[in-house]
C-alpha cells in the first residue's frame, strides 16, 4: 500500500477527533434507524389497517420513488461543500419522520402520509451517502479509507444485533410511533455531531457547479459504466444486493406461515448471524493487509453467492431455525469481509471531483434494483411458491462472481490532491 506503517500499527490507528464525531454520528442514527426497524409496517397495520399490498408499497414503491427523487441531488452535492449537506440531510430525515407522531396524535396520520415520508427519508438516505463518503475522502489519506470503513460496518452490525431487540420491547411498551421519535431524535444528534467537527471544508469550483447541464445529471453512470475496474462491480453489488433483498419477503412468508415458526423465532433466525457481520468486518482489514485488497474482494464476493441456495431446503421445527441461523451467518460473515474493502476500493478508484455524483448513481441504482426485483420475487413467489422462488434465486446468486473485476486496479482514473488533514 506504500504506506509505511506495520500491520500492527494499524490495528490501533487513530484517526482524529474529527473522524471521532463523524464515526459517532453514524453510529448513533444507525442505531435509530434499527430501533424503528418494521415500525412502518406495523403502523400501517396496526394503527390503519393497510392490507399486504399497502404494506409492500412502503418498502418497494417508497424505495424507488425516492430513489428517482434523489437523481438530481448527486450533481447538487458533488459541488457544494459535504459537511453542511450531512447535516441538512440528518435535519430533512429528522423532521419528515417527526410529522408522524405530530399528526397520529392529531388523529390525522395517513397511509399517503406514511408512503411520503419513507421517500423523503430514502431520497435523503442516498444523498447522505453520497455527500459522506465524498467527505471521508477528503478526510482521511488513502491508507486509512479501509480502517473507517472497517469502523463503520462494525458499528453497523452492531447496532444491527443490539437495535431489533430494544426496538421490540419499545413497540411492545409503547407502540410503533414511539420507535418512529427515537429515530427522528438520532438524526438530530448526528447533525449536532457532525457540527461539532469543525475544521475547513476546501469550497468546491463554483465555475463547474454555474456550468451544470441536465445531461449531468447522469454523469455518474458515465464515469461507473466507462472505468473497467468500477463497471463489473456496479453490476455485481446491485444484482447481488437486489436478489438477496428480494427473497426475504418470502422467506418471512414461509417461515411464518406453512413451516410454523412463531415471531420471535424469525427474529432471532435474522439476529443471531449479524454477529458474523460484526467479525466479518473487524477481519477485512487484517486480511486485506495480509493478502491485498483485491484478492479479499474476490474471495469474499465468491463466497458470498453460494449461502442463499441453501434456503430453498429449509423445513419446520429446530432443525429449520437452525438451518437458517447457519445460512444467514455464513451469508453475513463474507458480506462482513465484503462490504468495507468494497467500499475503499470503490472510492479509492474513483476521482475525488466525481465521488458524489458516483455513490448517488451507485445508490439510486440499488435501492431501484432491490425494489424491481423484490416486486419480480413477489409475482415469482405467488406463481411457483415461496421455495421454488427462493431456489431460483439462490441459483443466480451462484453466477453474481462472475460479474467481479478481473484484475487488480485500484488507482483513481484522474490525479487528485492531497487530502486536506486539518
Amino acid at each position: 500500500m506504500g504506506s509505511g506503517h506495520r500491520p500492527g500499527h494499524l490495528l490501533g490507528r487513530r484517526l482524529g477527533r474529527r473522524f471521532g464525531w463523524l464515526w459517532g454520528a453514524y453510529g448513533t442514527s444507525a442505531l435509530g434507524t434499527w430501533l424503528a426497524f418494521g415500525a412502518f409496517p406495523l403502523i400501517a397495520i396496526q394503527v390503519l389497517r393497510a392490507g399486504p399490498a399497502e404494506v409492500a408499497a412502503l418498502s418497494s414503491v417508497g424505495a424507488a420513488v425516492g430513489a428517482a427523487a434523489a437523481v438530481p441531488l448527486g450533481p447538487w452535492v458533488e459541488f457544494r461543500r459535504k459537511r453542511p449537506v450531512l447535516i441538512s440531510m440528518d435535519l430533512v430525515r429528522s423532521a419528515a419522520l417527526l410529522t408522524i407522531p405530530v399528526a397520529f396524535a392529531l388523529g390525522v396520520l395517513t397511509f399517503l402520509q406514511l408512503l411520503l415520508v419513507s421517500v423523503v427519508v430514502a431520497a435523503a438516505d442516498i444523498t447522505f451517502r453520497a455527500a459522506s463518503g465524498a467527505y471521508l475522502k477528503t478526510l482521511l489519506p488513502a491508507e486509512d479509507l479501509l480502517v473507517a470503513h472497517a469502523r463503520f460496518d462494525s458499528t453497523a452490525w452492531t447496532t444491527t444485533i443490539i437495535g431489533p431487540p430494544l426496538g421490540g420491547a419499545a413497540i411492545g411498551l409503547l407502540g410503533p410511533v414511539a420507535t418512529v421519535v427515537a429515530d427522528a431524535a438520532s438524526y438530530l444528534l448526528s447533525a449536532l455531531g457532525i457540527r461539532a467537527m469543525g475544521g475547513q471544508e476546501p469550497r468546491p469550483d463554483r465555475r463547474e457547479a454555474a456550468r451544470l447541464r441536465a445531461g449531468d445529471l447522469f454523469e455518474g453512470w458515465r464515469y461507473i459504466l466507462a472505468d473497467p475496474a468500477l463497471r463489473p462491480l456496479f453490476y455485481n453489488t446491485a444484482l447481488f444486493n437486489g436478489l438477496v433483498m428480494a427473497v426475504q419477503p418470502l422467506l418471512a412468508v414461509l417461515m411464518l406461515g406453512p413451516l410454523g415458526f412463531t415471531p420471535w423465532q424469525y427474529g432471532l433466525a435474522f439476529a443471531v448471524p449479524s454477529i458474523g457481520g460484526l467479525l466479518g468486518s473487524r477481519l477485512a482489514r487484517p486480511l486485506a493487509t495480509r493478502f491485498g485488497p483485491y484478492k479479499v474482494l474476490v474471495v469474499s464476493g465468491w463466497l458470498r453467492a453460494i449461502w442463499p441456495v441453501g434456503l430453498a431446503f429449509l423445513g419446520p421445527g429446530t432443525g429449520g431455525l437452525l438451518l437458517v441461523i447457519g445460512v444467514e451467518l455464513g451469508l453475513i460473515l463474507c458480506c462482513g469481509v465484503f462490504n468495507p474493502v468494497h467500499a475503499t476500493y470503490r472510492l479509492q478508484r474513483t476521482a475525488t471531483g466525481r465521488v458524489a455524483r458516483t455513490l448517488s448513481a451507485w445508490a439510486v441504482t440499488t435501492k431501484a434494483s432491490a425494489a424491481l426485483l423484490t416486486a419480480v420475487w413477489g409475482v415469482l413467489g405467488s406463481v411457483l411458491g415461496p421455495r421454488t422462488a427462493i431456489g431460483l434465486a439462490g441459483v443466480l446468486l451462484l453466477a453474481t462472481p462472475l460479474l467481479l473485476p478481473r484484475r487488480a486496479s485500484a488507482h483513481p482514473s484522474e490525479p487528485e490532491p492531497a487530502p486536506d488533514r486539518a
